[in-house]
């Protein structure tokens, strides 16, 4: 399923409709939510630079790590980042709160610069000015019209630590709603914030991910060597579960596995663990869904009412127009004009058959028109 998530956020929104997103999310007990998120950033910004995805830009809002880290990584990748047009990079990482930017416009410290190559935000607390300076690098990107661009965050975490979750929420609900990103896509460290955070998060959410240990931890009695057992177990890998929200409102769930590896992360997919899910998922009817043998066989021997019978005999169909009781007694209704229908025979007697009768005799003819056809609307 990391497959259908590159794809998904490779071909972005449909006109009309909110940007995808995705949220990613991992914890104390598997670590590697960073590595997952470099896994899709790069097959994105792969995506971009070669005119490949929906989105001619990609934005990047880097909070955890430097600006600089991205970079390496993406050349490591054989990702063309010579030229910043299809990538701008938001630094929330050098100077978040604005400390360096006071020191020194005070003169305290000589000779202190900030990175030109990006765009450096000093006050990630104000969630408007971070909203505004994102929509702007992105539009800054790409040419005017129906043309998009995608957004990266690798971390929520840190944008709950100087804001409140209304205002995170509503931060990404109003990148989601522009009519011109492609896609949102976010990490979240799940284990630093309450259930009802990380619901929320999810809720905002077309897919989720989480990387999960194979193997939990007992509550409590784990003796030293079930820990380095434990630990050895779940140091190179884990579970990758996806929750997938179709446009339809069907919801899928898929399980993978991950394993960590020198240079990235590989998800290896396991057909019996997403059988085993599937089954999970369906809803327990008290009825039955699926017909019987004998049900097929009756169901296949109903004669249907304009169906021909294959007896030779003229077909005597009732339409609802004349009393079924009447027309029976009448020998001259012949032909296409027939309006009853014959009973069937003793031989008959094996078929299914369908009759209509009409709730009144009193009916007009054209009853089962549009009754305000004549209406002067």
């Amino acid at each position: 399923m990391s497959d259908s998530i590159c794809r998904s956020l490779r071909d972005g929104a449909l006109d009309g409709e909110h940007a995808p997103s995705l949220t990613l999310k991992d914890s104390l007990d598997t670590p590697f939510g960073a590595r997952a998120f470099d896994h899709f950033l790069c097959s994105l910004a792969s995506n971009v630079s070669l005119g490949r995805s929906q989105a001619k830009s990609l934005v990047l809002v880097a909070f955890d790590r430097s600006p600089s880290s991205y970079l390496e990584l993406l050349k490591s990748r054989e990702i063309d980042v010579s030229s910043h047009d299809w990538l701008r990079i938001v630094d929330c990482y050098s100077d978040p709160l604005g400390w360096k930017e006071r020191i020194s416009n005070s003169g305290s410290i000589d000779g202190t610069s900030l990175k030109s190559d990006w765009t450096v935000a000093t006050d990630v607390r104000d969630i408007d000015k971070l909203l505004s300076l994102i929509v702007n690098l992105g539009k800054g990107a790409v040419e005017l019209g129906k043309v998009r661009f995608s957004i990266a965050i690798d971390s929520v975490s840190s944008m709950i630590r100087h804001a409140s979750l209304p205002l995170v929420a509503s931060f990404i609900s109003n990148l989601r709603s522009n009519d011109q990103v492609s896609c949102v896509f976010w990490l979240v460290h799940s284990d630093l914030h309450e259930t009802n955070t990380v619901a929320s998060l999810e809720y905002v959410s077309t897919m989720v991910a989480s990387l999960e240990p194979r193997i939990y931890r007992a509550k409590e009695g784990r003796s030293h060597s079930e820990n380095l057992l434990w630990l050895q177990q779940n140091s190179s890998g884990g579970k990758f579960n996806v929750r997938l929200k179709r446009r339809n409102g069907r919801v899928k769930v898929f399980c993978e596995e991950f394993l960590v590896e020198k240079v990235g992360i590989k998800f290896i997919v396991v057909p019996s663990e997403n059988a085993i899910v599937n089954q999970t998922l369906a809803p327990k009817f008290q009825f039955n869904l699926q017909l019987s043998e004998k049900e097929r066989q009756d169901r296949a021997r109903v004669v249907l009412p304009f169906e021909h019978q294959g007896n030779g005999e003229d077909i005597r169909i009732y339409d609802g127009r004349r009393s079924l009781s009447k027309e029976q007694d009448d020998p001259h209704m012949v032909g296409p004009a027939m309006t009853s229908a014959r009973l069937q025979t003793d031989s008959d007697r094996g078929k299914g058959e369908i009759h209509y009768f009409r709730d009144s005799d009193e009916e007009q003819l054209d009853s089962d028109e549009d009754p305000d056809d004549d209406l002067d609307i």
